[in-house]
Formats: structure tokens, C-alpha cells, sequence
């Protein structure tokens, strides 16, 4: 791979290839590239999207959004210190083409924002519940009439390929969704295959599936253009990952196991002892000893212990990248940047601790088995209204069912992949709070 190709700022639709010498300095293409993803609906809906607790009203704690805005500035960070590193290594990049180091950060800030703007209501567990609706719920008896790999694409319903599905399809009048440049689609693809072959190998690349079959063919177009290195046989569209997708895997890994972590102490799930003895672990080369001393607050404390752990990491990722950028272009390098991280034991100890004390908390759980009722039974009452009214046997019932799907979303669609994967795509994007009211309403316990 090159990095000249990596860094397209095509738009789909373009007709003439951008140059990054021609770009205007103050409204540079990734730049816009934010901008677009921040003021999407998609991205608004994440205030109210679970990251740890579901349905938390607690101030402190983070939903999507916050975790992705905190994803995003510790992204353009890495960001901007690799591209530094890399103008270093290819003067050309910035003599002949005019690239900057900022660029790198904009490319990886803007991925790193939008990273879960595809994920469901409820965390995991909502993709889960999504899954297993299809895979041993009422939608099982769909099976027959899909191919394996659309099937593949609703019993595995993935955060990932339904995000990619938000940032780039196309609906009538809005060609190419938010319409964002080539070089961030590539950074946004962690997992640049289909959803069959699952899991083919250990490759963290192959860990999940990046794209549905209804966005196959852009998603081949994106990965063309940007000189993607294609994994194996003609059959398969399975890729090697965008360099900078490394990067924002590598801000979200930072930010989930650090400030996770740090919500779990403020809930009181995680003892002060506890988070003070494993941080400090983390930290121990950097702290400000006299500086620490002076904190009086936990709050504070582990703010300073939170951000000095976040710059620590900042700083090892970038070694690891530069260290491994050839390997990386050649398609060679097959690891997180974490995994590969001198602090990796101290970052699995939080994490298992998180795992532990937060994840598998009671509130967590008791809120989690919640949201499956809530997700399944919307899919139901949905799924089951559009394909009666594709087959001409509507209900009463239906109708009413139908008239709450909002305007973008009451387009029919031909094919029954296509409307499942629709009404999937619609409940995906409804927050934890519009879930639970549309579910009470149907239900009957809303008050009106």
C-alpha cells in the first residue's frame, strides 16, 4: 500500500480527483469529514446510547457520545505525532502533494468519531439481541429465503457494518449518506471483509465483519481506491486493513480500558484502593509525585492518574506503529497496537477488573436482560408490519405499526433481505430512551 493512495480525498459522486495541494486550508476535506459526522443524526442519537450502564441517568457516567468525542481527541493525537513520523520518513508527501501532519490526526479524529455510530441500543448486548433474533427467535424462520451470507449478515448483526452502512448509503435525493472521504471510510474500517468466511483466521482484522451484502459494491470501490491489499481469491472481498485504522483501534482500546475504568470507581463498583493500585501501576515511570500528593479529592486523583495513563499510552502506540509501518503497508502486521503494548499486562488487569466489577454488575445485567425484551420484540412488530404489507395483507394493526416509523425510514423495500436488514437498520439507530418508550407504548403501558 502507499501512503499518497491511503490519503484519498474522494467523495463518492466525485467526477475529479482531489488534489490535497488545491485544498482550502481553513475547509480541509477531512475536516469536513467531521463536521459532517458531528452534525448527522446518527451521531446525536449517541447522547443517549448505553457505553457501560444501560438507561443511566448518572451524570458521570458516558454514553456513546461522550465516549466517542474522548475516542476521537485521543485519535487525532496519535494521529497527528504518526504523521509527523511519516512526513519525516517521505518528504515526497508533502513536497510534491502537500499533505501535513494535521491531516493524519483530521483522517484519524473523524474515523475515531464515528467508530460506533453504528451500534444498537443497550451496548453489545444490543447487537446481541438483534442477532439472536434472527438466530434462534421468531426470526429464525427467515433462514430458507437468504443466502448464507445475508443470513450470516442478521444472526451476527455487527456494530461495524451497520456504522459503515450509516456513513455511506445512499436514499433518495442524498447520494452517498454523509458522503465522507475515501481515506476516512478506510481508517473507519477496522474489519474489511464479509461476514462469511467467520473468523477465517487470528488476524485481529478477521475478528468481526465490516460490511453488509446490500453495501458490498461501495465497499469494494472505497477499498480499490485506496490500493487496499486484497486477502485471498477473487470469491472473497476480504482486505487488509487501512493503515490508520490501526490508530483508531488503537483510541478506542485506550479509552474504553481507562476511562471505563474510571466510570466504575465513580459508580463505586471499582474500590479507590483498587484503582489507585492499578493505575499507579501503569503510570508509576510519569507521575508527579509531590503534584499527586496535593490532590484531596478521589475525583481528582483519579482524573490526574486517568489523563498521565492516557498520554503514557498515547505516546507507546505511535512507537509501535512507526516501528511497524512497513510490515503494516505490506499487509504483514496482524496485532493491535495494544497487544503489542509494554503496558499490555497492566492493561489486561484493568480490563478483567472492569470485566469483573462493571460489566457483569448486577445493574449492568438486570438492565442488559431489559433491552433484549425491548429490541426483540420492536424487530417483531416491525418485520412482521412491512412484510405484510409487501404481501398485500396488511392489518389495521400493521398500519398503525407502520405510520411510527419515521419519514427516511417508510420507503419499501423489494427484496426480504433488504426489508429486514431496513428495520434492522431502524432500531439500531433509536437511542436506549426512544427504545423503551416505543416498546411501553406498543406494549400498552405508555399513558396517553
Amino acid at each position: 500500500m502507499h501512503w499518497e493512495q491511503l490519503l484519498s480525498l474522494k467523495r463518492q459522486g466525485d467526477k475529479n480527483k482531489r488534489l490535497r495541494k488545491e485544498q482550502d486550508e481553513t475547509r480541509l476535506v477531512f475536516e469536513v469529514d467531521f463536521d459532517r459526522i458531528i452534525f448527522s443524526a446518527a451521531f446525536r442519537s449517541l447522547q443517549d446510547k448505553t457505553q457501560v450502564i444501560p438507561l443511566s441517568k448518572t451524570d458521570f457516567v458516558h454514553t456513546r457520545l461522550t465516549h466517542s468525542l474522548e475516542v476521537s481527541v485521543v485519535g487525532r493525537s496519535i494521529g497527528r505525532l504518526v504523521g509527523k513520523k511519516i512526513l519525516e520518513k517521505y518528504p515526497y508527501l508533502q513536497e510534491i502533494h502537500g499533505y501535513q501532519a494535521n491531516d493524519f490526526g483530521a483522517i484519524v479524529a473523524a474515523a475515531s468519531l464515528a467508530h460506533d455510530i453504528g451500534n444498537p441500543p443497550f451496548g453489545h448486548s444490543g447487537e446481541k439481541a438483534i442477532g439472536e433474533y434472527f438466530k434462534i427467535g421468531k426470526g429464525a424462520c427467515f433462514q430458507k429465503q437468504l443466502s448464507p451470507k445475508e443470513w450470516q449478515d442478521l444472526i451476527d448483526f455487527e456494530g461495524n457494518a451497520n456504522g459503515f452502512s450509516v456513513l455511506s448509503t445512499s436514499r433518495e435525493g442524498i447520494e452517498g449518506g454523509i458522503r465522507l472521504a475515501y481515506a476516512t471510510l478506510g481508517a473507519f474500517m477496522k474489519y474489511p471483509k464479509e461476514s462469511l468466511p467467520k473468523k477465517p483466521t487470528k488476524q485481529i482484522s478477521d475478528k468481526k465483519y465490516g460490511y453488509f451484502q446490500q453495501d458490498k459494491l461501495f465497499f469494494q470501490e472505497v477499498a480499490t481506491d485506496l490500493g487496499l491489499i486484497q486477502k485471498s481469491d477473487a470469491n472473497e472481498v476480504h482486505y487488509h486493513r487501512h493503515p490508520l485504522a490501526f490508530l483508531v483501534e488503537a483510541a478506542d482500546d485506550i479509552c474504553y480500558t481507562i476511562i471505563d475504568f474510571e466510570d466504575g470507581i465513580n459508580l463505586g463498583l471499582v474500590s479507590e484502593d483498587y484503582a489507585l493500585e492499578y493505575l499507579i501501576k501503569l503510570v508509576k515511570d510519569r507521575i508527579d509525585t509531590p503534584k499527586f500528593n496535593q490532590l484531596t479529592s478521589k475525583e481528582d486523583r483519579i482524573s490526574y492518574l486517568r489523563a498521565v495513563a492516557i498520554g503514557t499510552l498515547i505516546e507507546d502506540v505511535v512507537a509501535i506503529f512507526i516501528e511497524n509501518e512497513e510490515a503494516i503497508l505490506k499487509g504483514e502486521f496482524h496485532h493491535a497496537l495494544t497487544d503489542k503494548s509494554k503496558y499490555q499486562a497492566q492493561m489486561k488487569d484493568i480490563i478483567n477488573l472492569s470485566v469483573q466489577n462493571i460489566y457483569q454488575s448486577r445493574e449492568v445485567i438486570e438492565k442488559e436482560i431489559v433491552g433484549y425484551e425491548i429490541l426483540q420484540t420492536l424487530l417483531d412488530k416491525f418485520i412482521t408490519a412491512v412484510n405484510n404489507q409487501y404481501e398485500g395483507t396488511l392489518s389495521n394493526y400493521d398500519q398503525l405499526i407502520l405510520k411510527m416509523l419515521p419519514e427516511k425510514f417508510q420507503q419499501e423495500k423489494e427484496t426480504l433481505y433488504g426489508r429486514l436488514l431496513h428495520i434492522c437498520h431502524y432500531v439500531s439507530l433509536l437511542t436506549d430512551g426512544n427504545a423503551l418508550e416505543l416498546f411501553e407504548m406498543i406494549n400498552g403501558r405508555k399513558k396517553v
